[in-house]
């Protein structure tokens, strides 16, 4: 049982937190026991960290609350799960059960899609997200592009429920959600859309993560992509050959080994210039593609 007399201080809870969440074999310990206090204080992880250093004390419903959110985490909890919010790009997501958990990697794919919306010499471009989950890339498209008009669309129920909040949160006046599946989605905009973005599900079936923090709680229809991965890419190639106009751009987000397969697939239904991109760890992260 832990002693809870000692940890009267920032700084006693930061070390504590740290220490367990290293037994745990929690891949970032530091940062998520920090992360963890500015949650339950309602700080910033700069301000955990200056007060760590003056010594500031917590009263027992702060000690408590932070025990239980570490020992969450150290059940391999997602982190975002227990604060109830993601950070992607300039963005705050509310993320829960039933919605995968945007990942940073995914922010270098939403700068491919911003940049080539960006370059669309139309007033006001068209962007379309197919398979949007919890609303990530539409919402980073919508409001760094806000001349643009977005178009988010998901299947799941539960996800289209966050993708929702995220929007009223956020307040994009230029995005429209809809419930649909990606392979039939958005027939009235046949052929006018300029940039079409997808993080779709690419885990091959039997290619289990062993991260439990994705294996236990990201949902399963938001990773599997089939026996190969690929499954739902052949279906969004197929429906966004129809959406987009000529000369429109097409990203995908993808596994580190799917680069290759996937320009192949891309190329066999007839799409131009496909080119995989690295992410700022030197890994395949996205395929684009023109119309």
């Amino acid at each position: 049982m832990t002693d809870l007399a000692p940890l009267r201080s920032v700084s006693e809870l930061r070390a504590h937190g740290v220490r367990v969440l290293e037994l745990a074999h929690v891949p970032t310990p530091e940062a998520d026991a920090e992360l963890l206090l500015a949650h339950v204080l309602g700080l910033s992880r700069g301000q955990v960290q200056a007060k760590a250093v003056t010594g500031s004390g917590v009263d027992p419903d702060e000690l408590l609350a932070y025990l239980e959110a570490v020992e969450r985490r150290a059940a391999r909890e997602p982190l975002q799960h227990i604060t109830g919010v993601a950070p992607f790009r300039s963005l705050e997501l509310a993320v829960g059960p039933g919605v995968f958990v945007p990942r940073p990697e995914t922010e270098f794919v939403a700068q491919l899609a911003i940049d080539a919306l960006q370059a669309v010499a139309s007033p006001v471009p068209v962007a379309v997200d197919l398979g949007t989950g919890s609303g990530a890339l539409a919402l980073a498209l919508a409001t760094e592009v806000p001349h643009a008009r977005v178009a988010a669309v998901e299947n799941s129920p539960r996800a289209f429920i966050w993708a929702k909040e995220n929007a009223r949160r956020i307040g994009a006046d230029n995005l429209r959600l809809v419930f649909a599946d990606l392979a039939e989605a958005l027939p009235e905009l046949d052929g006018t859309v300029d940039v079409l973005v997808s993080n779709p599900p690419y885990i091959p079936d039997d290619a289990i993560p062993r991260d439990p923090e994705v294996r236990l709680h990201d949902p399963a229809v938001a990773l599997y992509g089939g026996p190969d991965g690929l499954d739902v890419v052949r279906a969004l190639s197929r429906r966004a050959l129809a959406l987009l106009r000529p000369g429109g751009a097409l990203v995908i987000e993808h596994g580190e080994l799917q680069g290759a397969e996937l320009r192949a697939l891309l190329e066999a239904d007839g799409w131009r210039a496909a080119a995989t991109h690295r992410d700022l760890l030197g890994r395949d992260r996205a395929t684009t593609a023109l119309r």
